[in-house]
């Protein structure tokens, strides 16, 4: 199979699984929304933020260097695994001696039994991830999308039965834990891979280098973004944190459906062609493409729907979230160009250049966040936006530096989903000049009446709009619609 369509198979694959996942994650939200307080979520971000940064220090970026090597065996997936159990059961032991201090840190003697459990994971994380690596490497994006799909249903029916027995904020932990062991037996059924021991230090070296920098960047990226929840954990409370944190996670939704399959395709695709530089160019700039033309109206329409979306969906408890999800929808824009960045840099090995820009956003977003802490949750939220606008512009001008190309490029590229967006965005101006008081006399309706309208602005002008870059897409897109229509008849 040619990588062209290799590319599109795996992304239809991912974007099938990862839709259903934030289907699902989105479905059993809503319910757990109404089941606990923002308190509780606030609570398990905090301890998600420090074992996430330590989660990403012991998988050592060796994952990644697997993905990315041009030849990988079994003996070099054995070998990651020996290391990353090792650094897990480490990392396991920290957490266990360390939470005490942690919760009195925080003043709240629960956070001591809460970390202690939430540190399991680190024992079950590395079978999972070898797995996983072991079939994006092969991209056989079919299966890892319905271990993860199955994995999402099985996390949802247990949380939410926990929490409607009245476990609160265990019930977000317990079935976190439950949920990936389940998704080992899964990966293990479904996976030639047969993990063991191994102390191959050669191979351990040659992964752990490239590895080694994926690390530094990751905890340069995840210390900028955990950094605003810790801050506002200890400085405004877990209720505040869990507010922003329903603003932050859904504003995000859209891409990490859409963006991210499409990004780890990308990365296998571009490891592939590493040496033409051509062609990791028309890759870098077409997915910029077909990201903005699919991922840019989503945030258009939830700019609109922000606060009857809130209440509608989620009660009044959560509507202090809204005007933040307001202004990070505007990030949306920025997202769908800094993800390729970071793709094609990473591809590249072009990691050292990324760790300093890493460093300069980490340090603008904290100083920016705490100035922003001022003005409430509204403050943070344009502190994080300005964030992202700064970090886009880094990560461009990296890829400036690294490949041959010119600013005009990025325009054409944005160009089809910028026109086609813009007109996505005056039609529902007329659609909410004409309903403008159903905004408060029915949200529901109102919510229901733009959500549609945009849906179906939006696919009239996909088809109708003459764009020549989007002319296949838009063939290939009929040709589906086509060939469903002519199933159905039969």
């Amino acid at each position: 199979m040619e990588l062209g369509q290799s590319i599109r198979k795996g992304v239809k694959w991912l974007v099938i699984g990862n839709t259903g996942r934030r289907i699902l994650e989105f479905a059993f939200g809503v319910i757990l929304a109404r089941l606990l307080v923002p308190a509780d979520f606030g609570m398990i971000i905090t301890i998600q933020v420090f074992t996430g940064f330590v989660g990403m220090i012991s998988t050592g970026g060796m994952g990644q260097a697997l993905i990315r090597a041009k030849e990988a065996s079994e003996e070099d997936f054995t070998a990651v695994f020996t290391v990353q159990l090792a650094l897990g059961i480490l990392s396991y032991l920290g957490f266990f001696f360390l939470s005490p201090w942690f919760a009195e840190y925080f003043g709240d003697p629960l956070y001591k039994d809460l970390m202690r459990v939430s540190a399991l994971f680190f024992l079950f994380k590395p079978f999972s991830a070898m797995r996983i690596a072991w079939l994006v490497r092969e991209m056989d994006f079919k299966k890892k999308s319905l271990v993860e799909v199955m994995t999402s249903v099985f996390t949802g029916i247990t949380s939410v039965l926990m929490a409607w027995s009245g476990m609160g904020v265990w019930s977000l932990t317990l079935s976190g834990l439950m949920a990936i062991l389940a998704q080992n037996i899964m990966l293990a059924r479904i996976t030639p891979l047969r993990l063991r021991l191994n102390m191959d230090f050669s191979v351990i070296r040659r992964h752990g280098a490239y590895g080694s920098k994926i690390v530094a960047n990751d905890f340069l990226g995840v210390l900028r973004n955990q950094s605003v929840k810790i801050i506002m954990s200890k400085l405004a409370g877990p209720a505040f944190l869990g507010l922003f944190n329903k603003a932050d996670s859904l504003h995000r939704l859209p891409f990490w459906t859409l963006g991210r399959p499409v990004s780890q395709t990308t990365f296998r695709a571009m490891s592939k062609v590493q040496d033409n530089l051509d062609q990791t160019k028309y890759m870098f700039y077409r997915v910029i493409t077909l990201l903005s033309v699919y991922i840019l109206p989503f945030y258009i329409v939830l700019w609109w729907i922000a606060e009857p979306f809130i209440g509608v969906v989620y009660g009044e408890k959560w509507l202090p979230s809204a005007a933040p999800l307001r202004i990070l929808a505007m990030a949306g824009i920025f997202y769908i160009i800094a993800r390729p960045c970071g793709v094609l840099l990473m591809a590249q090995n072009r990691l050292t250049q990324e760790m300093f820009a890493q460093a300069a956003m980490l340090v603008f977003t904290i100083g920016a966040v705490l100035i922003g802490l001022k003005s409430g949750l509204e403050g943070v939220s344009w502190s994080i936006l300005a964030s992202q606008v700064f970090g886009t512009c880094i990560y461009y001008i990296l890829v400036y530096r690294t490949i041959p190309t010119r600013v005009l490029d990025l325009f054409r590229a944005l160009a089809p989903g910028l026109l086609l967006n813009s007109l996505l965005a005056l039609a529902l101006i007329m659609v909410h000049s004409m309903i403008s008081t159903l905004k408060t006399s029915n949200p529901a309706i109102y919510l229901l009446t733009m959500m549609t309208s945009g849906m179906l602005a939006y696919m009239a002008l996909f088809f109708f709009v003459p764009i020549p870059s989007l002319r296949t897409e838009v063939s290939r897109w009929r040709q589906k619609i086509n060939e469903g229509l002519a199933f159905i008849y039969k």
